[in-house]
């Protein structure tokens, strides 16, 4: 069945003067409440219930003080890697998953399988427009394609809720500066899924790296990924199958046909839904790179490569080597390779950290090894965790808990964000300009203060997606990002 499309003023309105948009289940269509967004913890604070310390129950909030502790979490996309998220971050004290999402009858009996026994199951809501509507949950968790991403984020956040977001933060470089924008607007905890952040030995080797300069001046990063995926072969439009609303999946995209290579994983490499395996897989190390550099926006922006592995529907890159330069002082280069899984210095992934007196290198978990300009082993530090590069599911082992909790925590006022979007959207900008250089054959002079493009009427065309009638996520014009002031 047909979803009745959105208005034109779908995120517009979800961005508007800090109001809370309501979508009337009848038709999906949007309108504005002349209700300022209260968070839980000032609700509690201004009532005469808390005054008279009733503890209110089954309602969740947050703080030290707080008379309940406990987070309670909407999944977005549960087949694979949301079904994991689902059931690791039910594993921390005091979560709970109230609800998941998705709008394949698969992946929900993914998402439900590990809570077969849990004493609350969660509830199934197929649209998240539904869902975000819902007031007895506190943050939704986000791992839908990536063309799902900044929309499913926006209107939660909109509608009070903290983000937890899959890499990438956005599906065009629009898209990251908007994410980053809701947060900022809204106030909410946002997050991003780069795990990386919030590993213990990778967090004191930056330290040692910048602040105590244990390499000395640092002017090159290089990263690197491997996996040796298979053709997808020629895909067949065939009927779209019972167990699947492809309407609702496609949701904000411009419409495509439904083809039977595309529905799971397979839309990663089909610009219209994916990203390619730069944004899949290279923002881990691409970030951990700006991460150690301390860098923002590039000045050039190069890339190299192709689909050279298989001719089939595949049509991001599985071969590339995309540059990126910040000035006249330091560079990052990664080099991805989906389809042959030769290792560099040992590992399917990692980065290597360049300085004048020495060398940090990563070999694709919480592990590092320093040597001087001798090559002489100084420092290494080892991870029992185990990494593999072609693991869809968590690559990094149980390290991701690091960062899931880390998320819990900022929500409940006890730890800063690792990754917020709005540190975050800057390495996933990186990754989606080495996407434009590659798909326009063309070199990227950026400006140094934003990451935007310069000088290059063609390569801006892709700076921002268009959207399906009806679904209008275009929410450029609203604000002026760099200043933090908004315009309406």
């Amino acid at each position: 069945m047909r979803h009745a499309p959105m208005s034109n003023d779908f995120l517009a309105g979800a961005l508007s003067n800090c109001q809370i948009v309501e979508l009337p289940i009848s038709c999906f269509q949007l309108t504005l409440k002349k209700l300022e967004i209260m968070d839980r913890r000032n609700f509690i604070k201004n009532t005469s219930l808390a005054t008279a310390g009733i503890t209110i129950l089954n309602f969740p909030v947050f703080g030290k003080n707080a008379p309940s502790n406990k987070v309670v979490l909407a999944v977005m996309g549960v087949n694979s890697r949301g079904a994991y998220l689902a059931e690791s971050f039910s594993k921390l004290e005091n979560v709970e998953i109230a609800y998941i999402c998705d709008v394949e009858d698969t992946a929900i009996a993914n998402g439900l399988k590990p809570f077969a026994s849990a004493a609350r199951k969660p509830v199934v809501v197929r649209d998240i427009r539904q869902l975000v509507k819902k007031t007895d949950f506190d943050a939704l968790v986000i791992a839908a394609p990536d063309h799902w991403h900044t929309p499913a984020a926006i209107l939660g956040m909109s509608h009070g809720k903290h983000v937890y977001v899959e890499k990438p933060c956005g599906h065009d470089p629009n898209e990251g500066e908007l994410i980053a924008a809701a947060m900022r607007k809204y106030g909410k905890q946002a997050q991003m899924g780069n795990q990386r952040r919030s590993m213990p030995n990778l967090i004191e080797a930056v330290r040692l790296v910048r602040e105590e300069g244990i390499i000395g001046n640092t002017y090159f990063a290089k990263a690197w990924y491997a996996n040796n995926r298979k053709s997808i072969g020629i895909g067949k439009k065939i009927p779209v199958p019972s167990t699947l609303d492809f309407e609702l999946w496609q949701g904000p995209a411009p419409r495509r046909d439904y083809k039977d290579n595309l529905v799971h994983y397979n839309w990663h490499w089909f610009w219209n839904w994916g990203t390619g395996e730069t944004c899949n897989n290279g923002t881990h190390e691409i970030d951990c790179c700006r991460w150690f550099l301390g860098t923002d926006f590039p000045t050039k922006v190069t890339s190299s490569g192709g689909r050279y592995a298989f001719k089939d529907d595949w049509e991001t890159p599985d071969t590339q080597v995309a540059s990126f330069e910040f000035g006249n002082n330091k560079s990052i280069t990664w080099e991805g390779r989906s389809c042959n899984i030769f290792p560099v210095e040992g590992a399917g992934r990692g980065f290597i950290i360049y300085g004048d007196k020495g060398t940090l290198i990563n070999l694709g978990n919480d592990d590092y090894k320093i040597v001087d300009t001798a090559n002489k082993v100084v420092k290494e530090v080892k991870s029992d965790a185990k990494n593999d590069p072609t693991n869809p599911v968590s690559a990094s082992g149980n390290l991701d808990f690091y960062h899931f909790s880390n998320f819990i925590k900022s929500i409940k006022d006890e730890a800063k964000l690792n990754s917020p979007v709005t540190e975050a959207y800057k390495s996933v900008l990186l990754c989606h300009l080495g996407n434009i250089a590659q798909r326009t054959g063309e070199t990227l002079h950026c400006d140094a203060t934003n990451g935007h493009i310069l000088h290059n009427p063609a390569a801006n065309k892709l700076w921002k997606r268009e959207y399906e009638k009806g679904w209008d996520g275009d929410l450029g014009g609203l604000m002026e990002m760099q200043t933090g002031i908004w315009v309406d």
